[in-house]
């Protein structure tokens, strides 16, 4: 903020002349260093009061450029104060009003309700796709930290007129990620009503929460503590293949591989050909994890006769530069 940087640079300013009228009437006049202190508080401030001790030529001759020095000074620096409090007031408004135009436009996007740690992960890493998405988020103050980083609403995720104001209705997904199992039931148990077809994900703190989530509507349930557990276990016993994984789903640049699920469209090149004749591999430099199917299972490992056809999802593993590039190919519609 240029104001905020103008008032920093004032009132080193006027720090500075304060303690040379202070050094110019111990010097000059030979008053003692807190009178000076005095007198130029009461200069700048305008109060009007007598001087302290009778000045003589050469100290009113200093005192005259104090005057007009220090007190131009404490009225540029009233004038940045007051331009820097418009600015951060008005930036609030307007960006506040610029994110609430865009989640009014929001389509296909996802919900995350709660911005702990759980929900602070899944939001980086939809915004690191990038993914449309927005976060609901109850805590005043947890919500203004991160509103810069991410489209936030504050409000109660089990309120229906919370999550209408998130376009439930227009939505792809919602993510429960608040720290208590109730809350994240209340969660899910609204948004189903409201998006009988939306793809819920609910945390789950405790192992008897997750029957209970998935009764309420939840596709999925997901226990961070479960998990952490089942990673420190594999850990031990399957170290290679757990930093594999990582180096391909978490850490992502320390080996520069990526694992991603592209969707083939009707028009798409690849459309009616097998895994060998596509040249995915040749050309691309991705390798062809698996062929998810349109209402069949997922098949691992295809072999190179294996057909791909339109509404296919590829799960396919390569560079990041690759991946997009077989992205693009595949998301042809025309």
């Amino acid at each position: 903020m240029r104001a905020l940087r103008n008032l920093k640079l004032i009132v080193l300013g006027l720090i500075v002349i304060m303690f040379l009228g202070m050094a110019g009437f111990h010097f000059i006049e030979g008053w003692p260093w807190f009178d000076g202190l005095y007198m130029v508080v009461t200069t700048f401030t305008t109060i009007g009061y007598q001087e302290t001790h009778t000045l003589s030529h050469a100290g009113r001759i200093f005192n005259l450029f104090l005057i007009i020095a220090g007190v131009s000074l404490v009225f540029l620096g009233i004038g940045s104060l007051t331009q820097a409090l418009l600015e951060f007031e008005l930036g609030n408004f307007f960006g506040r009003r610029r994110m609430e135009r865009e989640i009014s436009r929001l389509t296909d996007h996802f919900i995350i309700c709660g911005v702990g740690r759980v929900g602070r992960s899944a939001a980086r890493e939809l915004a690191r796709k990038p993914a449309p998405f927005l976060v609901i988020e109850q805590n005043e103050g947890k919500a203004q930290r991160y509103g810069e980083e991410f489209h936030t609403i504050i409000g109660d995720a089990t309120q229906e007129a919370t999550l209408r104001q998130a376009r439930i209705e227009h939505a792809r997904g919602l993510v429960a990620a608040t720290t208590t199992d109730a809350t994240n039931i209340y969660i899910v148990l609204t948004a189903r009503a409201l998006n009988p077809h939306l793809k819920i994900i609910a945390r789950a703190s405790e192992e008897d929460a997750e029957k209970h989530l998935l009764t309420a509507g939840a596709d999925s349930v997901i226990s961070p503590y479960v998990f952490a557990g089942h990673r420190i276990a594999q850990s031990f016993l399957r170290p290679n293949v757990l930093d594999f994984l990582d180096i391909a789903t978490v850490r992502h640049g320390k080996m520069g591989l990526e694992i991603e699920e592209i969707l083939i469209e009707q028009r798409s090149p690849f459309s009616g050909q097998t895994i060998e004749s596509s040249k995915i591999r040749q050309e691309l430099g991705v390798i062809v994890l698996a062929i998810k199917h349109p209402g069949q299972d997922m098949r691992f490992n295809p072999a190179p006769d294996d057909r791909i056809e339109p509404g296919d999802y590829l799960i396919a593993m390569g560079e990041p530069g690759g991946l997009r590039k077989l992205e693009a190919t595949a998301n042809l519609r025309s």
